[in-house]
């Protein structure tokens, strides 16, 4: 794995976390217990600091950044989709954050909320716990509530497969 001291700033990684070969994580970012970054993603805590809860996921492609003044905090049990952007902003406990989508700065995501795959979130904007954001610019679904039926069990089954990854993955194009 690519992890990366950016002067005095080190990132934290909890012991049972896992973070793929080709992925990159650099400077102040903590990864807590059980969290997985997988092939590609960038978690670059240079400005500001990165955070993600323990049982999240980063999936493939992601990027996750901050500034100076708003961190990108992700509450436990979340799940970042395919190459999603997430940019100071802080993500509740349980969120989805669906593939494509991008989250910018000062926005807020209620835990057990779901953005739609490719949303656009635009900065400080609110989506309140259990609601669904969707389209470009993002808008509230009216009338529909998340099930958290809908999301039991990806943080287990991606926490399974990264330790599945930890200890059976081998590189075959190099001796």
């Amino acid at each position: 794995m690519a992890v990366y001291a950016l002067g005095d700033q080190e990132p934290d990684i909890a012991p049972d976390a896992w973070v793929h070969p080709d992925a990159v994580v650099i400077g102040s970012v903590t990864l807590g217990p059980g969290v997985s970054v997988w092939p590609t993603a960038v978690l670059r805590g240079d400005y500001g600091r990165i955070e993600v809860g323990a049982m999240s996921n980063i999936q493939d492609g992601s990027i996750i950044h901050c500034t100076d003044t708003e961190p990108t905090i992700f509450g436990e049990r979340c799940i970042v989709g395919h190459n999603v952007h997430v940019e100071g902003a802080t993500i509740g406990d349980g969120a989805l954050i669906s593939s494509g989508s991008i989250v910018l700065n000062g926005s807020v995501i209620g835990a057990g909320a779901v953005v739609a795959a490719g949303c656009l979130v635009p900065p400080r904007f609110e989506l309140p716990s259990r609601r669904m954001a969707m389209g470009t610019p993002a808008k509230i679904r009216e009338g529909y509530e998340v099930d958290p039926a809908m999301l039991e069990g990806n943080p287990e089954k991606y926490h399974h497969n990264a330790m599945r990854y930890r200890d059976e993955l081998r590189r075959l194009d190099t001796p």
